[in-house]
C-alpha cells in the first residue's frame, strides 16, 4: 500500500489486532505540520476556495487537485505549534479522515480499512473511541468512519473524471507562484498546474455544456478564484517567511499529491 504523506504505519483494522484499541482525535493535527499541500476532491472546492489556493499536480497523464498550505516543502501555515488547525479555516477531508485510510486487496476489487498505528491518538488505555465492542463487533464510531471513507472514495473517483476532462481538453498549464517578502527577497513555488483561462474560452460549446451539467465548470471557476490566496498567504504569513528567508530567488517545489493513493 502506498504510504500517504503523513501516514507512517498503516495496518488493516481487525478485531484481533485492534479489539482493545481506542482512538482519540480532539482536533489535533500535529501529524500534518510538515506538509505544504494535500489532495482535494472536487466536492470540497467551494469550501476550500475560501481559504487556500487550489492547484493541480501530477503528470501529463494524470493529475489531482491539491490545496497549498505553505510555501516551504515542510511547512503548513495552518497548523499551530500546539497542533491545532487555524481557526476558521476549512480542514480538507484528506486530513480529517486520518488516521484511517482505505487500501485494496491483491485483486484490486475490495477495500480494506487501515489505521495508522503511529498516530498519537491511538491507545489502549481507554482514551477516545473504541473500534470494536467486547464481542468483536464494529462500534458505531467505526461504522461512521467506514461511511465517511466510502463517501470520500466516491468523491475521489468523481474528481478523477473531472481531472481527466481538464487534461483531455488541454486546459492545464504549468505555473510558478512568485513571492516578494517584506524585506525584498524573492521566493517562488513551482511544480503544479492551473487552468489556462484563454484555453478555457476556446473549448467547444458541447464541452462547455458538459462541464456545466456536471458542475465541473463551477469547480473550474472556484479554482481560478482561489488563486488570489497566494497573495493573501503572503499578507498573512509574510513575517514567518521573512524569518526563514532563503537566498534571493530561491525556489521551493510543491510536493506531488499521491495520485495512486491507498484508495487504489
Amino acid at each position: 500500500m502506498t504510504q500517504l504523506l503523513f501516514y507512517e504505519t498503516a495496518r488493516p483494522v481487525t478485531p484481533r489486532a485492534h479489539g482493545d484499541l481506542y482512538v482519540r482525535t480532539g482536533g489535533q493535527y500535529r501529524f500534518a505540520r510538515s506538509v505544504n499541500s494535500v489532495p482535494l476532491t472536487a466536492v470540497e472546492f467551494s469550501a476550500a476556495a475560501a481559504h487556500y489556493p487550489i492547484v493541480f499536480a501530477g503528470t501529463a497523464e494524470k493529475v489531482m487537485p491539491a490545496v497549498i498550505l505553505g510555501v516551504k516543502a515542510d511547512q503548513n501555515f495552518h497548523v499551530s505549534e500546539e497542533g491545532t488547525w487555524r481557526q476558521g479555516s476549512y480542514v480538507p477531508a484528506f486530513v480529517r479522515r486520518y488516521p484511517f485510510v482505505f487500501s485494496t486487496d491483491a485483486e484490486n476489487r475490495n477495500f480494506i480499512l487501515n489505521i495508522d498505528e503511529s498516530y498519537e491518538g491511538c491507545n489502549r488505555e481507554g482514551r477516545g473511541e473504541r473500534l470494536f465492542d467486547a464481542e468483536g463487533r464494529q462500534t458505531i464510531y467505526l461504522q461512521n468512519i467506514l461511511r465517511f471513507l466510502q463517501e470520500y472514495q466516491g468523491q475521489f473517483r468523481r474528481t478523477e473524471a473531472y481531472c481527466k476532462r481538464l487534461l483531455d481538453l488541454g486546459l492545464l498549464k504549468p505555473m510558478q507562484a512568485q513571492f516578494k517578502l517584506p524585506g525584498g527577497a524573492q521566493r517562488s513555488l513551482s511544480g503544479f498546474m492551473t487552468v489556462d483561462r484563454e484555453a478555457l474560452k476556446k473549448i467547444a460549446d458541447s464541452d462547455l455544456r458538459s462541464m456545466f451539467d456536471t458542475d465541473e465548470l463551477e469547480c473550474t471557476f472556484l479554482h481560478l478564484f482561489s488563486m488570489r490566496h497566494f497573495q493573501s498567504m503572503l499578507n498573512t504569513f509574510g513575517d514567518s517567511l521573512q524569518e526563514e528567508a532563503q537566498p534571493d530567488g530561491a525556489e521551493d517545489a510543491a510536493p506531488q499529491p499521491e495520485l495512486e493513493n491507498a484508495e487504489g
